[in-house]
């Protein structure tokens, strides 16, 4: 019974202990990132470019274009060219082990640029059940969380693809496992 007693003293202060315990905060600021997204918002109006000015400024010297799509998508097929940083994997030092400069011209993309191909492009758009004024249709387009992720580690120099383009669209050369050998 001594026992009893003194493994059931120690469990209630071992619990009580830990439920008194403050740990410190997640590294997450909610409003910090709300002050990023409104400080991105003006910047990015200005670098959303058409898609012959996406391949133009792709061929210049020491430009990047920036996958960030899966692992998975981006090795079935993505632009010619792009090099690859999984969203999940976004941080200030992988960047920086990617694009050391963060001067350097960055092109971005994402699914949402892209239709005729619901495999590799796959829309993101969200449609509720019932489409009304309250219930609206949203697009989560990687395009956005790429950029403000870019702006807010420092990378400014930074365009997006504004344009929904076809896969089919010759002016567009793809790379990947899905591609064709025979092209």
């Amino acid at each position: 019974m001594k026992n009893y007693k003194l493994v059931t003293a120690l469990f209630f202060t071992f619990c009580y202990g830990f439920s008194q315990t403050t740990f410190p905060p997640a590294r997450v600021s909610f409003d910090d990132y709300l002050n990023l997204v409104n400080e991105v918002s003006a910047h990015r109006k200005s670098r959303l470019i058409s898609l012959d000015e996406f391949l133009k400024q792709s061929k210049t010297t020491g430009v990047v274009i920036l996958d960030t799509r899966s692992d998975s998508m981006y090795l079935s097929k993505h632009i010619k060219g792009a090099i690859h940083l999984n969203f999940s994997d976004f941080t200030q030092q992988n960047l920086a082990k990617l694009i050391s400069n963060t001067q350097t011209k960055i092109l971005i993309y994402c699914n949402n640029n892209f239709n005729n191909d619901p495999i590799n492009f796959a829309d993101k758009a969200f449609v509720p059940a019932k489409l009304d004024k309250v219930n609206k249709s949203i697009t989560l387009a990687l395009n956005i969380p790429t950029y403000i992720n870019l702006y807010g580690y420092g990378y400014k120099n930074v365009y997006e693809l504004s344009e929904l383009v076809s896969v089919f669209d010759t002016r567009v050369v793809f790379e990947g496992t899905s591609i064709s050998k025979n092209k």
